[in-house]
């Protein structure tokens, strides 16, 4: 149980994709202009993320390493990913169209969405067992939603601010993140 709540920590705040890592930019970038669309995608990834985590896990363990077939896991895991996220696509399309017009483009973009085949490869990589690898990716799915929903409201707040004209646009969103990344940083020297 010891070991299931080092990996949550470490997933969501320790080593979490957006601030660490460096997995997932472009949604993390692109989708954070409101909070309640960042959350939205912050959900559908949540959602993504976890059953790509199990699903990985299971085709991994029961269909490529039996066959020896190891070397297609990136293949694999990608065809898998775009098959859950045109489920979800379909799923929000249909009852939630408010979220999936807000989405946009970037809901397509799950499917080549680093965080997510990220999680599916260090599943693999650290060895995880099966639950631990479900963990893993909701973990590593809440800290994404973290990173992009505090973002969100720092991006609300920069609205109201008047940065130099160098820094207006872009420019002044990718200093917030690198900020938002060395505050986060101060989480890696944590030890249980």
């Amino acid at each position: 149980m010891e070991n299931i709540f080092m990996i949550m920590f470490t997933a969501i705040l320790t080593e979490n994709f957006i601030f660490s890592r460096f997995y997932g930019c472009c949604p993390f970038l692109g989708v954070s202009d409101k909070p309640s669309t960042a959350l939205g995608m912050g959900m559908a990834v949540t959602f993504v993320m976890t059953l790509s985590s199990a699903a990985t896990w299971a085709v991994y363990h029961y269909l490529l390493v039996p066959f020896g077939l190891e070397y297609l896991k990136t293949i694999a895991f990608i065809l898998l990913i775009a098959t859950l996220v045109q489920f979800i696509e379909m799923f929000l399309r249909k009852f939630i169209p408010a979220l999936y017009g807000a989405l946009g483009i970037y809901l397509p973009l799950i499917t080549t969405n680093c965080a997510v085949l990220g999680a599916a490869l260090v599943n693999i990589e650290e060895g995880y067992s099966f639950i631990e690898s479900v963990v893993f990716g909701f973990s590593a799915a809440i800290g994404f939603t973290l990173a992009i929903v505090v973002f969100a409201g720092v991006r609300e707040r920069l609205n109201f601010a008047n940065p130099p004209k160098a820094f207006r646009g872009f420019p002044i969103l990718l200093i917030s993140a690198s900020l938002a990344a060395m505050a986060f940083s101060g989480f890696s020297g944590m030890k249980f």
